[in-house]
């Protein structure tokens, strides 16, 4: 099964010393790219956090947030003394710098970050309660991305119908619009009343139906098409290699509308490049 890079995921557990929850949003990265945001008591956090998605995704820009509400219903308020002082002699020094400084008010010490402490928690089996609510966090990502994936191909597949249809219907137009193009060559010969050499005539006849062979393309076009459902039949980390084949896709209909000399061979050769075009697009979206 092929896996989307786009989701999202959130878990939530409330424990006895407060409420933990994990956000994961996934999109589309050429690479594995984590954005990790943490509160500051739980930044040991961190390595175990990217290998773990290491372990879990191969592409694609993960924003994990994690967010602790702390339960603090019945506990006594404690102040870090010495972050504090810390944090008043640096605004003293900075006062003193300043012609008229305002007064520190105690209430902007105590909203700085780690001066007013609760009582604390066992910070190692918060850690391992976060480690644990993110694991499940991963794994609902996994999925989301794993269903979306699944929707991927079913679209994917429809598209490549599509084609096969398109050179189907292209392969069998080919012989009529020799005949036709032979018909006009001829037409136009007796128009002018001009007296070829039907030798002569014959050899041109061949030189334009060999400009104008496209079974080499329609067959390329078959070939690659296999590829591609068997890549999405494989499944795994696909994303590049589907990518590459859209390449290879759009070259050949590239080739076919070069060589296009009916209106309705130009026409096919529109229809396949618009379906591979939005197969590419889809194909962005694959791990």
């Amino acid at each position: 099964m092929i896996h989307s890079m786009t989701a999202f995921a959130r878990t939530e557990q409330a424990g006895a010393n407060g409420t933990l929850s994990w956000e994961l949003r996934s999109v589309n990265h050429r690479y594995l790219e984590p954005h990790l945001r943490l509160p500051e008591a739980f930044r040991d956090l961190e390595g175990a956090v990217r290998e773990a998605l290491r372990q879990g995704l191969s592409r694609g820009k993960v924003e994990c947030t994690l967010r602790f509400t702390e339960d603090s219903a019945g506990k006594p308020l404690q102040v870090d003394r010495d972050k504090a002082t810390q944090l008043i002699t640096a605004a003293e020094s900075v006062a003193a710098l300043i012609k008229q400084p305002a007064p520190l008010n105690p209430l902007e010490v105590l909203a700085w970050p780690g001066v007013l402490v609760a009582d604390s928690s066992d910070p190692q089996s918060l850690n391992k309660a976060a480690l644990a609510l993110f694991a499940s966090a991963l794994d609902e990502l996994k999925q989301g991305r794993s269903r979306e994936g699944a929707e991927l191909a079913k679209l994917l597949n429809e598209r490549l119908d599509s084609m096969l249809g398109e050179v189907a219907a292209l392969r069998e137009l080919v012989p009529q619009m020799l005949d036709v193009q032979r018909q006009k060559i001829l037409e136009r010969c007796r128009e002018m009343q001009a007296e070829l050499d039907p030798q002569r005539l014959e050899q041109e006849l061949v030189m334009l139906a060999q400009k104008s062979d496209v079974a080499e393309e329609l067959d390329r076009l078959n070939t690659h098409v296999s590829e591609v459902r068997r890549v999405l039949k494989a499944g795994g980390a696909a994303g590049r290699r589907l990518d590459f084949l859209m390449q290879e896709l759009n070259r050949e209909a590239n080739t076919l509308g070069s060589k296009a000399f009916d209106p309705r061979s130009t026409q096919a050769a529109v229809n396949l490049k618009v379906l591979i075009e939005q197969m590419r697009e889809q194909v962005q979206n694959i791990e």
